[in-house]
């Protein structure tokens, strides 16, 4: 979507309340509220729960002046375009370089959000007005994200009904990328969140339905689909509802090919209503363009903290090396995937990665989850999981990863921290080092003392609620030696090499350095939380049989 570059204009900004680190002690406990007292096994939210809800919404609107990005720019454009033109030129129009890219369930919730736009100013609503960004603009598009946030908090209290409590609450990552950098991963989350729990209420036909929607409404999610496929094709299809065993189905074939189509029907009615309209027009391959632009790159211009970062930065240590050993070395590119822009480039010294490589490698690393998925049968507890290890490899793996893409493993992984120490030893390392890598996003001095307070206050809540549940320290000392490493990092990202006395010849070498640290951790949580679920499913099947 948005180019992330060091060189953006951040708004103008004069709200000293969202610049205080009273504002994100605020924060930060009304969601240390919600986090703690969703109740189990409650038919209704908890009146906390509900007034910790509304107190978090206000103190939101302290954050209408803060920094916002270019997607503030991508997500007005859009509303113009689905408000001004016509059906079949809202995946043409070229007008704005942010052209319209998301799947067409979002491109009508646009659509939508524009008939309301239009009594705040108009004016937003023109194509032409490229970057408007009225007060009144301003003030719609936070306070839409604001009002479609509630989908979240509806998602976090029926997974809490579940769980007992919704470790997903805790985390900073949604204050910093939806209400400060300007996006609506709440909301959509919201809808995963709700499709979750059909899930563990045992209702797939409505879990299936939640998540179509959510597909059609942003194609990230599409990597989720194989734990979805998998799940449902085992447990609801082939064996029928629960109690069915797996080693004798009770249904007959009938039953099951009346099930498959019940669940197609669903399904299928989803994506027809989304994609309908367009295949009528002859559109369907111009849509389907617009949502998978290969020509983007491998990376990002800020490297997400995956395994290609990890590559990347070899590559470039590589040619500093052969050059140093005179070797011949072609400079030419070896700047361009650190030069801020998002655009293709070749590696120097190792191959350079095509999209089919990252999706083979992307499939490699969950194909195992995906086994011990199948032979989970009637365990949505093992689809969570299995869910939240497609999220990671995609992460880890996929083509032109964003940073923002680690909330698909760390919202997951929030509700599996409390049911195992593993997992809640995994939790607490990496939503620390997740949610560091998402620093560089904002990178305006006023937004320092917000995204340092509520990191840091996120990580003490973590740690009393996680050792209140397991009562033992849950980080080694190399993990927290490898945490206290994030300090140096930080003043490098803040200062700058200038300041530092390290030349102003490399203006993205502390991006580069936190990709790379970030992404030691994250490789790390990673493997851990593999072998953790996919050796402990090996080691509880070998008992059983």
């Amino acid at each position: 979507m948005a180019t992330f570059t060091r060189n953006q204009s951040p708004a103008s900004c004069q709200g000293g309340a969202a610049r205080t680190p009273l504002f994100c002690i605020s924060i930060c406990i009304v969601q240390h509220t919600i986090y703690s007292q969703t109740a189990a096994g409650s038919g209704r939210p908890s009146r906390m729960f509900g007034l910790a809800v509304i107190g978090m919404s206000c103190l939101k609107l302290l954050l209408l002046p803060a920094y916002r990005s270019t997607d503030f720019e991508v997500h007005r454009n859009w509303l113009a375009v689905t408000h001004s033109l016509p059906l079949d030129r809202w995946y043409v129009d070229q007008t704005s370089p942010w052209t319209l890219d998301y799947p067409p369930l979002f491109a009508w919730f646009e659509f939508l959000l524009a008939k309301v736009a239009q009594f705040f100013d108009a004016a937003m609503l023109d194509v032409n007005n490229l970057n408007y960004a009225s007060p009144m603009t301003v003030l719609f598009q936070r306070l839409s994200v604001i009002v479609t946030d509630l989908v979240f908090a509806y998602g976090c209290k029926v997974c809490g009904e579940e769980v007992g409590r919704v470790g997903g609450m805790g985390g900073p990552g949604l204050l910093l990328v939806d209400h400060i950098h300007f996006q609506y991963n709440g909301f959509l989350f919201g809808l995963l969140f709700i499709s979750i729990a059909r899930m563990l209420q045992r209702r797939e036909i409505e879990s299936a339905f939640w998540f179509s929607i959510l597909l059609n409404l942003k194609h990230i999610y599409l990597y989720l689909a194989p734990a979805y496929f998998i799940y449902l094709l085992r447990s609801y299809v082939l064996l029928g509802p629960f109690p069915a065993r797996a080693d004798k189905p009770q249904t007959s074939r009938l039953a099951q090919l009346l099930r498959l189509v019940k669940l197609g029907v669903v399904v299928g009615m989803v994506f027809s209503l989304s994609f309908g309209p367009f295949i009528m027009r002859g559109q369907l391959l111009q849509v389907l363009a617009r949502l998978f632009p290969f020509r983007r790159g491998l990376c990002h211009a800020y490297w997400a903290p995956n395994f290609w970062a990890l590559y990347n930065f070899a590559d470039k240590m590589l040619v500093v090396v052969g050059g140093r050993l005179g070797w011949q070395v072609a400079k030419q590119g070896v700047a361009s995937m650190t030069g801020g822009l998002v655009q293709e480039f070749s590696h120097t010294v190792l191959p350079s990665v095509p999209p089919v490589a990252t999706l083979i490698a992307t499939a490699l690393s969950i194909v195992p989850g995906l086994v011990v998925l199948w032979r989970s049968p009637h365990s949505p507890w093992q689809f969570i999981r299995m869910l939240m290890l497609c999220g990671f490899g995609s992460f880890m793996f996929g083509w032109h990863v964003h940073e923002k893409a680690i909330l698909m493993v760390l919202l997951p992984l929030g509700l599996l921290c409390l049911l195992r120490k593993g997992e809640a030893q995994v939790f607490m390392f990496l939503s620390i080092v997740g949610h560091f890598s998402l620093f560089p996003l904002l990178f305006t001095p006023q937004e320092t003392p917000i995204k340092v307070t509520a990191l840091v206050l996120h990580a003490l809540f973590t740690v009393q609620v996680l050792r209140a549940q397991w009562g033992q320290p849950l980080l080694h000392a190399i993990e927290n030696l490898y945490l206290l490493g994030l300090v140096p990092l930080f003043l490098l990202l803040e200062l700058g090499p200038g300041r530092l006395g390290l030349g102003e010849g490399l203006p993205f070498l502390p991006l580069m350095l936190v990709s790379v640290y970030c992404a030691l951790g994250v490789t790390y949580s990673w493997l851990k939380l593999t072998y953790l679920v996919i050796g402990s499913a090996w080691k509880f099947k070998k008992k059983t049989s």
